[in-house]
């Protein structure tokens, strides 16, 4: 099969896709021998001046509008649900500090954690509980999900801003910055695995901490 004829099926794989695909799912379709890295990178090329990009995310490849033309598409809609303060900090935390346990949130931010903020950041898919510490108590950790990564536009969590852009932001006014893993605006590096010990279903909090 033609190079060419290789694209093609790779364009259309992705377009009808209703979500990322990896490279690996791309080669399964293809036929053996097929160098699907450089048929994606060609293809990358053949969209970057056009309408929409081919861009990846999370590992996984997907069509997504040109960057300058989103303003057409963009509805001013009013947002039933918009995360509170203390959601999105813990959601910056979680970014930067993962595997981070409850009890480590709560001394970043130095106030007590709400269980309703983390079932908010899980139900939206952002963050998930990354298994259990090998320390007394076994608490249970979280970290950040490739929903995370494709609905903010990052391939990996070392993409995610420094601490001056967060700052600026105002995203960060209320943490404790000197306890986050941002200083010199290094990015963070990529922690996203399972633990050992994890049991799966098993996923008790811990209690707040004490005053």
């Amino acid at each position: 099969m033609e190079t060419i004829e290789q694209i093609r099926i790779v364009e259309a794989l992705i377009f009808a896709s209703d979500k990322p695909l990896s490279s690996i799912a791309l080669a399964d379709c293809l036929p053996e021998g097929a160098r699907i890295d450089d048929l994606l990178i060609d293809l990358q090329a053949q969209y970057e001046k056009r309408g929409v990009n081919l861009v990846e995310v999370a590992g996984k490849w997907m069509f997504q509008t040109a960057p300058d033309l989103a303003f057409l598409l963009r509805k001013e809609v009013e947002e039933e649900k918009r995360l509170s303060r203390a959601a999105v900090e813990t959601l910056a935390i979680i970014s930067y500090h993962q595997p981070v346990t409850r009890a480590e949130i709560e001394e970043v931010r130095g106030v007590s954690l709400s269980k309703g903020i983390l079932d908010v950041l899980m139900a939206a898919q952002w963050v998930r509980p990354m298994g259990r510490r090998r320390t007394p108590g076994r608490p249970m950790t979280y970290g950040t999900t490739d929903h995370f990564l494709v609905h903010f536009g990052l391939n990996t969590i070392k993409d995610l801003p420094g601490l001056a852009e967060l700052k600026a932001a105002g995203f960060l006014e209320n943490v404790n910055t000197s306890r986050l893993n941002l200083m010199d605006d290094e990015k963070p590096t990529e922690e996203q695995h399972e633990l050992p010990g994890y049991e799966e279903g098993d996923q008790t909090e811990n209690q707040p901490l004490s005053d």
